[in-house]
């Protein structure tokens, strides 16, 4: 499927951008990889070239647009053509409305969302020259529900899912396809490298406080698959590469809860409600941000 195909995919330093490289080039596609990461990146564009595969690593800041246009002019020049642009790049926060700084909101937007526009237009030139091509943009399920404490980061991931459905309906009657990608839980570093203060450390302590507050109250946590490694978001990102869809969601279970707060927020939110108290009770017991 991929043999002879080219494919970008942004934030492949580690995580799912650097397993989605993998994959891809072991089916047989020329990776063109982006990051700020140099030696990170470098590293895995060795390691591709190492099993006999060809990835060309561009270190950079997908905020700046010229640095991510130059990473579309990379694969451009190098192979003619761009067949799936992943933007995969993104970042999240850990703060309340009320810690959340300016800083924090432009920085959130700036990576989640405008970053989309710098690299899907000059690529989409080129896809619509061949009439062809497959746009594939991560999100979270933070695009599709709220979250406390991380207010820009969901408001930012909503935009990009926004901007997912509007590409798409301006794709209408072409070959192009576009898709976004909500995973839940996914083992990579993201939770370490938050801004305003690593969530890792929020995680940890806040599940034990929210099974106990469930517990209390006889309410069932929605049935959403836990933590999955990033090499099994990028199975699947390859799957719908085969089968493009609208919406990918990757984790057992998400998608159904998204079904139930439509059609019940009430229902939904009262599931919700042990989560949302117990990460309440730990971010005021641990320091706040600034």
């Amino acid at each position: 499927m991929l043999k002879d195909s080219v494919a970008v995919i942004t934030g492949a330093s580690s995580g799912i951008g650097a397993a989605l490289a993998r994959r891809m080039a072991g089916e047989g596609a020329s990776v063109v990889i982006a990051a700020r990461r140099e030696d990170q990146l470098k590293a895995v564009a060795q390691e591709i070239a190492r099993d006999g595969h060809r990835a060309i690593p561009v270190a950079a800041d997908v905020t700046v647009r010229q640095e991510a246009e130059v990473i579309i002019s990379t694969a451009l020049e190098e192979f003619g053509r761009i067949d799936v642009l992943v933007n995969n790049a993104g970042r999240g926060h850990f703060a309340s409305v009320e810690d959340t700084t300016d800083e924090m909101i432009r920085s959130m937007f700036a990576l989640n969302a405008f970053a989309l526009w710098y690299t899907t237009r000059p690529a989409l030139v080129q896809m619509r020259k061949q009439g062809s091509g497959h746009i594939i943009n991560v999100a979270s399920m933070a695009g599709k529900l709220g979250y406390p404490f991380n207010s820009a980061y969901v408001a930012a991931k909503h935009a990009c899912v926004g901007f997912t459905h509007a590409l798409r309906m301006e794709l209408v009657g072409t070959a192009i396809h576009a898709t976004v990608v909500c995973p839940a839980g996914v083992l990579t570093d993201w939770a370490s490298v938050t801004e305003g203060a690593p969530m890792l450390p929020f995680f940890s302590a806040s599940g034990p406080v929210i099974k106990s507050l469930a517990a209390e109250q006889g309410i069932s946590l929605p049935p959403i698959e836990g933590v999955m490694p990033a090499d099994e978001v990028a199975r699947q990102i390859m799957e719908c590469i085969g089968r493009p869809v609208a919406e990918l969601f990757t984790h057992r279970g998400s998608e159904e809860f998204l079904k139930q707060v439509a059609m019940n927020r009430e229902e939904a939110e009262n599931h919700q409600l042990p989560v949302v108290m117990g990460e309440q009770a730990v971010y005021e017991n641990l320091k706040r941000p600034g």
